[in-house]
């Protein structure tokens, strides 16, 4: 019991001292951030990853989508202010309304999103929310509350299962990573998908999209309808709460708005 005692003590010295050492502020939220990864090893898991998605995934670099896929993510690479990135704009031929963003600047776009970007200033919404996730880093982020989550989870089957029987500690640890999944990994999802919205809204304003040109697209995700998850059980904010706040953070985003000429 002392030796499971020790190890116990020793993950949650583990713990405290990564929560000392990793802190970090998001770019124009200023909210404070956990992020145990370098950005040289972020950026070099990015780059890895992004060539599995290109050897496994049909991508599309000749058609007017990845061209304007090309066209806007350029425009938004060119304020988001990272030049130490490598940012690549990839179009993935296939029927997905989808986009996501690698560590270091690797932006995938599926052609079936283009049902509901319907022009440039629309497509820019979502390579802004896309290089907003980047450049706050939430890949980093959210590797490095695993890693923590999965060092109490340790604990606790430590703990418990120096004191009760084998079938009660599995329960306990089981119950632990359900309580840490649905009340703390999902809802920080959800609060980088609300901060990649409001850094995006801001990106595409700096680069001459109007940022109402948002609140068209995320409408048309919404008319697009299909079966979602309740919220809570959802990384993502479901349509009618994103938006809300995307109404509310148009006033800030048209601050930073300029007209691109033509």
């Amino acid at each position: 019991m002392r030796r499971n005692m020790k190890k116990w003590l020793f993950a949650a010295l583990t713990v405290a001292v990564l929560v000392v050492s990793a802190c970090a502020k998001a770019p124009y939220t200023g909210r404070n951030q956990f992020i145990m990864m370098d950005s040289q090893q972020e950026m070099a898991l990015g780059a890895s990853e992004a060539q599995k998605v290109i050897k496994s995934e049909q991508i599309d670099t000749t058609s007017d989508y990845a061209r304007a896929v090309t066209r806007v993510g350029r425009r938004i690479a060119a304020v988001a202010g990272h030049p130490e990135y490598k940012w690549e704009f990839h179009t993935v031929k296939k029927d997905v309304p989808n986009a996501f963003c690698l560590p270091g600047g690797k932006i995938f776009v599926y052609t079936g999103l283009f049902e509901a970007a319907k022009d440039d200033a629309q497509l820019a919404a979502v390579i802004g929310h896309e290089v907003g996730h980047a450049i706050a880093r939430h890949g980093a982020e959210r590797y490095s509350t695993q890693v923590v989550a999965q060092l109490g989870q340790l604990g606790t089957a430590i703990a418990v299962g120096s004191q009760t029987s084998p079938e009660v500690a599995q329960a306990a640890v089981a119950a632990y990573g359900i309580g840490v999944g649905v009340g703390i990994l999902l809802p920080y999802s959800r609060t980088h998908e609300y901060e990649a919205d409001r850094i995006g809204l801001i990106l595409m304003a700096k680069a001459g999209y109007n940022p109402e040109a948002a609140l068209t697209f995320w409408q048309n995700m919404a008319a697009k309808g299909g079966k979602k998850p309740p919220e809570f059980l959802s990384t993502h904010p479901a349509d009618e709460n994103r938006i809300k706040a995307i109404r509310q953070l148009l006033p800030e985003a048209k601050g930073y708005y300029r007209p691109a000429s033509s």
